[in-house]
Order: C-alpha cells, then structure tokens, then sequence
C-alpha cells in the first residue's frame, strides 16, 4: 500500500497517523529511542501493513500478473495501483471526503514537519502542490507518479508504462483490491486494539 492507504488505516491517532506515513523512511529496530511512543507505533504499523500485504494470497495474484514486465518492480507498482482503488472508492471507507482529508493530512504532517526524517521534508511540498492523496484516483495520477519513482531508480524498471497494463486488466486489479482491503483493514485493527490496551 502506498501513503493514502497508509494514512487511513492509521485512525485518528495524529502521530501514529504520521509515524505510518514516514515508515519508509525510517531504518533500524530502536525505533523508541528515535521517536515517541506514539509515531514509533506507527511505524510498527508501517511494517505490519508491508508485511502482511507481502505475504497475501489475493495480492500474489496481482503481483503475478505485472511480474513477467516488472520483476521486482511489481509489488510497488500494485501498491500504487491499490491506492488508486481506494482513492477512487474513499466515499465507501470513510465519511469525509477525499479532498477535505488529503488537505487536513497535509496540515498535519506539516505541523510535524520538524519530526520528519529529512527525505520527507524535502518531498512534502511537492506532495502538496501535485496533491498526489487525490490525484491516486486518476489513472494519469498513477501514471505521473510511478513515472517519477522511474525516473529515480537507478535501474530500468518500466513503472512508467504500468498504467497500460491497469487499463488492461482493470476489472481484475479492482477485484483483487476488493476482496484484499477488508482483510487489511481488520489487521490494522487488531494491531492497534492490541498495542493500544491501557
């Protein structure tokens, strides 16, 4: 899953909202000497959410379909397209609308701006400006953004071609998201039911 994805199944906790939002960006174990107990859960999150997405049934499928072309590109690239599924399926998820949550997300993350490992701060002015949160629901979203990680891998990768092959098989990446998202979901709340107990 990609940041949209990542930000919603956080719940309102605000700062393990953000520490799932730079879990990425974040190396080591120690995390709760780096950070306070709150983000570092969230990141603790970050890594479930990875892991648990990895090791699917339903998502194998969809990394299957994009492997001959991408190789080890494809679970990143069905992350993106997972994100634009829910993007374009938010109103079934969650009460506020997508661009009223994409902007109180962008507040927030800039009231922590100082927190933000400095990969982040260099990146979320262009996440504001492009909007990236609700430019996931358009296929030329997707595009713009797989053709920037394209541009930044040292590798050939293709990612920039990706959206031709989810126009092509659409319906089957929507349903793999469909039957998958559910089951994240109920992870996510289990993890933090169970790490949240007073």
């Amino acid at each position: 899953m990609n940041f949209l994805a990542h930000l919603f199944l956080s719940g309102t906790n605000p700062e393990i909202r953000v520490g799932n939002f730079i879990g990425d960006f974040v190396r080591g174990r120690n995390l709760h000497e780096q950070f306070r107990a709150d983000m570092a859960l969230g990141i603790e999150l970050h890594r479930e959410i990875d892991d648990f997405t990895d090791s699917h049934a339903v998502v194998r499928e969809s990394k299957i379909r994009l492997r001959p072309k991408y190789r080890h590109y494809a679970p990143v690239i069905v992350d993106m397209f997972y994100d634009h599924f829910l993007a374009r399926k938010w109103n079934d998820y969650h009460p506020l609308p997508l661009d009223h949550y994409a902007k109180e997300s962008y507040e927030l993350l800039q009231k922590y701006a100082d927190q933000l490992p400095l990969r982040v701060q260099q990146m979320l002015p262009y996440m504001i400006q492009g909007n990236w949160l609700v430019s996931y629901s358009r296929i030329e979203g997707i595009h713009r953004a797989l053709s920037g990680m394209a541009h930044r891998t040292p590798y050939e990768s293709k990612m920039e071609e990706a959206t031709h092959d989810l126009k092509k098989y659409y319906a089957e990446f929507e349903m793999e998201f469909v039957q998958f998202f559910p089951d994240l979901k109920e992870r996510c709340q289990l993890f933090l039911l169970a790490r949240t107990k007073s």
